[in-house]
Formats: C-alpha cells, structure tokens, sequence
C-alpha cells in the first residue's frame, strides 16, 4: 500500500497525474457498488461527481491513508445515503427492517435471470437468499473489495469481533447448501458483485 499512500500524498499537493489516476482506478468500482443501492445511473454519477468534487475542493485539508479505494469507499457510503435521504429515496436504502442498506449480488441477480443456469447455480442462489443483507454485504467487502475486518469495520460502523461473526455465519450459512469447492468457488473465483 506504499503506492497508495504515495499516489494519495501527490494527490494532496495538487498533482493533477495523481486525481487522474484515482479517478480512473476507482470510478467503475464506486459506479457498480453505487447501482447496488439505487438503480438510477444518473443519480449516482452525480454522487461520484460530487464526491471527486469535494475532494478536491478540500485535498489540503484531507487526511493521510495508504488504502484510496477504502476511503473513497467510506466517503461515497456516506455521500451516497445522504443524497438518498436528501431525494426521498429512503425506500431503496431499507431492507424489511427499515434500518439497513440492501445488498443485491450481481451474481444473485444472474441465477435468477438464467433459470436454465446448472444445479450448483440453483444451490448457491439458494444459498445467498438464506443470508441477510448483513452478511452479503460483510461477504462483498470481504471477498470482492478484498478489505481486512478493520477496514470492513470503518465501512459498516460495527465492532471486529461483530465483522468476523458476520463472515463466519454466513461461510456457515452457505455450507448448508453449498459443498467446499462449491463454496470456494463462489467466494474466490465468481468475485462477488453488487
């Protein structure tokens, strides 16, 4: 994370290199983690819009980090359920209890589309529907953003033993439907999308 750390400190000094490439190493992550949340393209290209807007506006003032896509993360999180609010969007925020962010894996929603898809597709669907929106979201950062459980903390604003219980039950959930390499496949090859 040294290049990170780097890049970001370049970027801090106004080095217009540095903005280009954050830009365009992070821009089509934070458009599909984005769509998982609100299906309205324009709606989070203007998100991201003002997200690079106002860190650029602020970049002297921003703090240090050697993981960009982390931060960029947290604050497009944040951006993101404020706009939402802010345009009476709440609806695509809650989940059945009203409180929590509602995840929907691309690979969830492919199963679903393709019923012709084999059996071991029919099982993991199976298998992903027995989760909560929790733990496919703790499964995302985990297994596709490839995020230790600190910075899965920072993002979900829950403890690490919470994160690790979180994992760990859904790994658990899954295995009732899923054998090993089964699972391996879904968690390492299939890279989890939102």
């Amino acid at each position: 994370m040294k290049q990170d750390k780097y890049i970001w400190d370049e970027f801090r000094k106004e080095e217009d290199y540095a903005l280009s490439y954050i830009y365009h190493q992070n821009i089509d992550f934070l458009f599909y983690y984005g769509k998982s949340f609100s299906k309205d393209e324009d709606f989070i290209h203007d998100v991201i819009q003002d997200l690079f807007f106002d860190l650029i506006r602020t970049r002297k003032k921003l703090g240090e980090t050697d993981n960009i896509r982390l931060y960029l993360v947290k604050s497009f999180r944040r951006k993101l359920f404020r706009a939402l609010e802010k345009e009476k969007r709440q609806d695509e925020l809650k989940d059945k209890s009203g409180t929590e962010p509602k995840i929907i894996f691309s690979v969830e929603e492919d199963f679903i589309l393709d019923e012709d898809r084999s059996r071991k597709n029919k099982l993991i669907r199976k298998g992903m529907k027995e989760l909560n929106e929790k733990q496919r979201e703790v499964l995302y950062y985990k297994f596709t953003c490839g995020f230790d459980y600190g910075q899965i903390c920072e993002i979900m604003s829950i403890s690490y033993d919470s994160a690790r219980k979180l994992v760990s039950r859904a790994i658990s959930s899954l295995r009732k439907y899923l054998s090993e390499s089964e699972l391996f496949y879904l968690l390492i090859f299939r890279k989890l999308s939102i």
